[in-house]
């Protein structure tokens, strides 16, 4: 890679990416030709990650080569700095990368692009229970699909991507729970009773390439919200199908809302998962949307 088409970065390479390790000997390969601005981590400490990332100057443009986990666990230090993020997808599931038009782009392109090409603003959620305040960038589950997401992350690492999920899925809907729960977005109430699940997402997909919510749009100052209400495991195996088809919405149980704040108030802890990452339950959640927050390297198309 030629020194002119890279921007003075952090290359950070997450080692327990289920891509990324791989890729660790080309990338450095690569990088030993960039310009000496440019430094390249590789690790598998989420903790010595983020004190790299905490370390830079601010607006310094930091390329992870990982996927949503990584950039989940980033995230805080990245806005902290008001740093520039480019990303070579090389995780599980990888829903942000998809949302930025960079999935399926050879790791040599993607990093060039990551390193070279502009960057562009988009939205950023924040979590906020009693166990703290959390930002993501793809998505916050409550419920069914955190559960899933939780069993996601036990699976064998030869599982990835789509298929990964939904084994985890066929496996909870054997043993499915329904919370009862009362949801307010924006202060109007959209949901009051029982769920499978309720579901933030910034991005179109989840969990792989779900496409949960196809109208989501990562820089519309909004996120969206889908409330699945009650179903048995029959109704849910049913859904299935129309989910992974993105033809889910037109169900009669689904809502789909988009807010900028929203409540959801639970009878008991629920379940919640962010960007794939199993988090504490919690009775009480408040989300809002934070437009404009994090300044990502994007595919024109995207």
């Amino acid at each position: 890679m030629a020194a002119a088409d890279a921007v003075a970065a952090l290359v950070l390479l997450n080692r327990c990416a289920r891509g990324a390790r791989a890729l660790e000997p080309a990338i450095g390969d690569a990088l030993a030709a960039a310009t000496p601005a440019t430094r390249w981590l590789a690790t598998d400490d989420a903790g010595a990650a983020r004190d790299a990332v905490a370390a830079l100057p601010r607006r310094t443009r930091v390329v992870v080569v990982g996927g949503d986990g990584t950039l989940h666990q980033l995230l805080p230090a990245l806005l902290a700095g008001d740093h520039e993020l480019g990303v070579v997808p090389a995780g599980s599931g990888d829903d942000s990368a998809r949302a930025f038009g960079l999935h399926g782009l050879p790791w040599r392109d993607a990093l060039r692009h990551a390193l070279g090409g502009p960057a562009r603003a988009v939205d950023v959620g924040e979590l906020r229970t009693v166990h703290g305040a959390r930002p993501f960038v793809s998505s916050l589950c409550a419920g069914f699909d955190a559960a899933v997401s939780a069993r996601a992350l036990r699976m064998p690492r030869g599982f990835g991507g789509l298929p990964r999920y939904l084994l985890a899925t066929l496996a909870e809907i054997a043993q499915l729970r329904r919370q009862r729960v009362c949801v307010h977005a924006d202060g109007a109430a959209v949901h009051d009773g029982e769920v499978l699940f309720a579901s933030v997402v910034n991005t179109p997909t989840y969990g792989g390439g779900m496409p949960v919510a196809p109208p989501a749009a990562i820089d519309d100052g909004r996120l969206d919200l889908v409330v699945a209400g009650r179903f048995g495991r029959a109704g849910a195996l049913a859904m299935l199908p129309r989910l992974l088809l993105g033809r889910h919405l037109g169900h009669p149980r689904v809502r789909h809302a988009t807010f900028t704040t929203l409540r959801i108030e639970a009878d008991a802890p629920l379940p919640l998962a962010a960007d794939g990452e199993v988090l504490p339950e919690a009775s009480v959640v408040e989300v809002a949307v934070r437009p404009a927050a994090l300044r990502v390297v994007r595919a024109r198309s995207s």
